[in-house]
């Protein structure tokens, strides 16, 4: 199977606009790994996970004509991913949490001591983090999860929330400068 690049699977969507329902099977293929693996980052729960994955796809076959640019397959799957997520976790919890370990990286070092007196503060210092996680905006939370969690590509991110990569970065920025403070004081 080709490597799944941004051509080969404009390709694929095309295939499937034509009637092709084998290139859709292909295309979930290709894909259904990164769409998981976020739903479950997302959700924090492997059959949530699960359900947002059917919604995803059911979504995007149903939909799959409003895709003008099928370059932009990727892009367009992340949205619908995120708002599938988004609007499950709204049900299920009312509000969207975010612990996200790559973000301790900000107070903490990475290889700490395993001394009784470093655990104890290490995990102070995460309740810390994650409070202060939930008091940010939440443009601000889902942009640092998207970037620092998912490894997403600024350029990703900002078409997956359909928002500029300036604001995007100022997101970032601001999120930053908010948890500093947060975790100071």
């Amino acid at each position: 199977m080709p490597e799944p690049n941004h051509q080969y699977l404009a390709k694929l969507v095309t295939r499937f606009k034509q009637q092709d329902t084998d290139a859709f099977a292909e295309l979930y293929a290709l894909t259904y790994n990164k769409v998981y693996n976020y739903a479950r980052h997302y959700l924090k729960d492997e059959y949530l996970a699960q359900d947002a994955m059917q919604e995803v796809y059911i979504a995007a076959f149903r939909n799959i004509d409003k895709l003008s640019d099928p370059t932009l397959f990727i892009a367009w799957l992340n949205r619908i991913s995120f708002h599938v997520c988004y609007d499950i976790r709204q049900k299920q919890f009312g509000h969207s949490e975010i612990s996200d370990p790559e973000l301790l990286k900000l107070v903490r070092d990475e290889h700490p001591d395993s001394d009784p007196e470093a655990l104890a503060l290490r995990s102070s210092e995460i309740r810390q983090l994650r409070q202060a996680m939930e008091e940010l905006p939440f443009q601000e939370r889902s942009v640092l999860s998207m970037r620092y969690y998912n490894d997403m590509k600024l350029e990703e991110i900002a078409s997956t929330m359909e928002l500029s990569r300036s604001t995007i970065k100022r997101y970032i920025t601001s999120a930053k400068e908010h948890l500093a403070r947060k975790l100071k004081g």
